[in-house]
């Protein structure tokens, strides 16, 4: 099975070329990111002539995720548990949750689609919520692998974090001043590696970026940075035969400033680690 995620940066504006790309690329299950429409905007038609169910969750024209997938979508689930939310100028428990987190089982695989929270900035209330929703992310997915042992999950998406140096590619990023490479972001991307979770990508693929800024030439520059993963428990892990980031979806008419991060799996895989009798 091939499980891809993408930042499609509008799926409005990107249909087209998000459809074309699944059959041309045999893709089986997609989780997409900052869709920016409601379900009634989303184009569900054109995916169902090529061959895809959707399930989505998005609010007004900002964030929004959605999976899809020629496969049945099962046991599908809204945000996470203790998932924070957020309101400008607000605090409290029971502020407005935004449509950053959608969960289906698909071939007895979890996959989760996630629009980790950008941070706007160091001393922005947006960068303490961000910090916030990964730790509850944490939380529920560790939950999750102790109520479901040995079941493969996937927790895919464009997480806001470049977790190495080797990722960060654009100048203006820098240490102390910006958010994604802060000591405490970063750390928060080790909390999921932490409890179980590992980059099945970049052992296949050590190098290359995931996301170019439109300003400034970024991307003829190669000036982006890796922030879009592909995060497995070891049921996931061990069953990964191949990776790829695909690059030249940054190229053409109207990209998204993301790429597609696709994962081949072998379903038939079976983790055995019953110590040998001879």
């Amino acid at each position: 099975m091939r499980i891809a995620t993408w930042n499609v940066n509008s799926i409005r504006s990107r249909v087209g070329r998000v459809v074309d790309w699944l059959g041309r690329e045999d893709v089986d299950v997609l989780a997409m990111q900052e869709i920016k429409c409601t379900p009634a905007q989303f184009p569900i038609e054109e995916f169902g002539e090529a061959g895809y169910e959707v399930q989505l969750h998005g609010l007004n024209q900002w964030n929004g995720v959605a999976i899809a997938s020629r496969f049945p979508l099962e046991e599908v689930h809204i945000g996470f548990d203790g998932m924070p939310g957020f309101l400008k100028g607000a605090e409290g428990p029971d502020l407005p949750l935004e449509a950053r987190a959608i969960g289906a089982t698909v071939n007895g695989v979890r996959v989760l689609s996630l629009y980790v929270p950008n941070g706007r900035g160091l001393g922005d209330p947006h960068y303490d919520y961000k910090l916030d929703w990964l730790a509850a992310l944490a939380g529920s997915t560790a939950d999750w692998m102790r109520e479901h042992p040995g079941s493969p999950l996937a927790l895919t998406g464009d997480f806001n974090i470049a977790p190495l140096d080797s990722d960060v590619g654009d100048p203006t990023f820098l240490p102390g001043i910006s958010t994604h490479i802060s000591v405490p972001e970063r750390a928060a991307f080790e909390e999921l590696e932490r409890i179980g979770l590992s980059d099945v990508v970049r052992p296949i693929v050590p190098d290359g970026f995931t996301f170019w800024d439109y300003k400034q030439l970024r991307f003829p520059r190669n000036e982006g940075m890796r922030i879009d993963f592909v995060l497995g428990n070891h049921a996931f892990a061990d069953r990964v035969t191949d990776a790829s980031i695909h690059r030249n979806e940054r190229k053409g008419d109207a990209p998204s400033d993301h790429v597609p991060v696709v994962v081949d799996l072998d379903l038939d895989a079976v983790d055995d680690d019953r110590p040998m009798i001879f």
